[in-house]
């Protein structure tokens, strides 16, 4: 077992030396620059030119479809009138989108959101003593759209078991949610429309004006970038309307921070393996280094090996870890959250989902812990490379030299990021460490959660872009 945890700890700590991270991120910083010149896929153009300047104010309805959940909430942005949170929920309602909604087929899943909303109209005119009053919509949408203005987009197939988009594909989504809207009477209009990488930077933009990058991770992961307009290829920008090009100096960049990375990021035989098996390989690449689909199926293949080759619980393997992806990233939090001399919490925890005929011994146990720790020591610091390259690219754009930057904010969601024990401040020491190699002070690119940002990205969305 001392030799094989010895070849685990060598090959998941040596891509991690100061030199190398830069040398990656460079290579990145080119990867990114090619596909912000020419790709369909990747460093996508949104419509949104603007960030909002933090004053705008107003009730707005903010709805949240996403895979499992359709949230709808009432949100009130007050400005700087407020010491508070500028972002305030009056009222937030979640509903589960289960078989029997994911079932529901084009027209009938937006006439059952236009109950769910007229619901909450309802209680909007109850507590402001009105009786039909009017409220501007901001849509997140978790699946793809071809966007056509911040307000319209031609949906796609929706995928993850949804039927909506039958015989509704490629009309606009905007108008299908006003059309369940309309047929009930209820007085709303649809501003804006948004991927969760936009919402989360929008929302953080309008309490932090530093804010210029987003990041989601959490079972995947991807990033958002405000950019000159300039630094994407013509041709990004398609059939735009002239009013829209002589207007726009900046625009909101949907990376697909995921698909970047292959060939740059080094991986190890476990990695190797989990690519080969998946049913896209090589499609996101980094994706499978860092999310939490994929940090707990990374650690098992390693375990798998140890027990058949190294005699981890002398040979026995536990229920279920043969298993492609049953072993769960929360149980690799528990271990890494779990100091205590027994980890007799993490032990429990383990063994509630893969039980073995005698209990674990201590160093087994504090074997699972340091592979967890490396495992996601690992995804921290490639993330951070993902990030510095951005923002370095960025930063360059704009024409700006790492030294002279002004400090930016990356926002950022999802439950690996907000969750995983220590994993937010190992991405930012890695982080700290880049720029600083890179000659910018310490500090200069810092991470900050934005908390509810699907529903506040919304809402913001619909007041400063409504004149884009």
């Amino acid at each position: 077992m001392d030799e094989f945890a010895s070849e685990v700890r060598s090959l998941l700590d040596v891509p991690l030396h100061s030199d190398r991270l830069l040398e990656m991120s460079a290579k990145l910083q080119a990867e990114y620059r090619e596909k912000l010149r020419a790709s369909d896929i990747s460093m996508l153009p949104s419509y949104q030119h603007t960030l909002p300047t933090g004053e705008e104010q107003g009730d707005f309805l903010a709805l949240d479809v996403g895979g499992s959940t359709f949230r709808i909430a009432l949100v009130r942005l007050t400005g700087r009138k407020t010491d508070g949170d500028k972002l305030q929920i009056r009222r937030i309602r979640s509903f589960v989108i289960d078989k029997r909604i994911r079932d529901l087929k084009g027209q009938a899943f937006f006439d059952w959101m236009a109950e769910r909303i007229g619901e909450m109209l309802v209680e909007y005119n109850r507590i402001n003593g009105t009786t039909n009053a009017k409220l501007d919509m901001g849509l997140a949408w978790s699946f793809p759209i071809e966007q056509t203005s911040p307000r319209t987009g031609r949906l796609c197939a929706m995928g993850k078991g949804f039927c909506a988009s039958h015989g509704v594909q490629g009309q606009d989504l905007s108008e299908l949610v006003m059309i369940s809207c309309r047929a009930k009477g209820l007085n709303v209009e649809m501003r804006a429309i948004v991927n969760d990488g936009q919402a989360t930077l929008l929302a953080q933009a309008y309490r932090d004006p530093s804010t210029r990058m987003s990041l989601i991770l959490g079972t995947g992961t991807n990033a958002a970038v405000y950019l000159p307009v300039s630094a994407l290829g013509n041709d990004k920008f398609g059939s735009r309307p002239e009013s829209w090009r002589a207007t726009a100096k900046h625009v909101l960049v949907n990376t697909e921070l995921s698909m970047f990375g292959k060939n740059v990021l080094p991986t190890t035989r476990w990695d190797d393996d989990l690519n080969a098996k998946h049913m896209l390989p090589d499609f996101q690449p980094l994706e499978y280094l860092v999310t939490g689909r994929y940090l707990g199926e990374i650690a098992r293949l390693i375990l798998v090996e140890a027990i058949t080759t190294a005699g981890l619980f002398g040979g026995e393997m536990p229920d279920k870890l043969d298993e492609p992806y049953m072993l769960d990233t929360r149980i690799l939090a528990v271990f890494q959250s779990d100091h205590t001399s027994t980890l007799a919490k993490a032990r429990e925890t383990f063994l509630q989902s893969h039980a073995l005929s005698e209990r674990p011994r201590r160093r087994e146990l504090e074997f699972i812990r340091e592979v967890a720790r490396l495992v996601s020591r690992r995804a921290a610091s490639y993330l951070a490379i993902a990030l510095h390259a951005l923002w370095t690219v960025r930063t360059k754009a704009e024409g700006i030299e790492p030294g002279e930057a002004s400090h930016v904010t990356i926002a950022c969601d999802g439950t690996i990021v907000e969750k995983y024990p220590g994993f937010r401040a190992c991405c930012q020491q890695y982080l700290d460490d880049l720029c600083e190699l890179s000659g910018a002070a310490k500090g200069a690119v810092t991470l900050e959660l934005a908390p509810e940002s699907s529903v506040f990205g919304a809402a913001v969305a619909t007041c400063c872009l409504q004149d884009t």
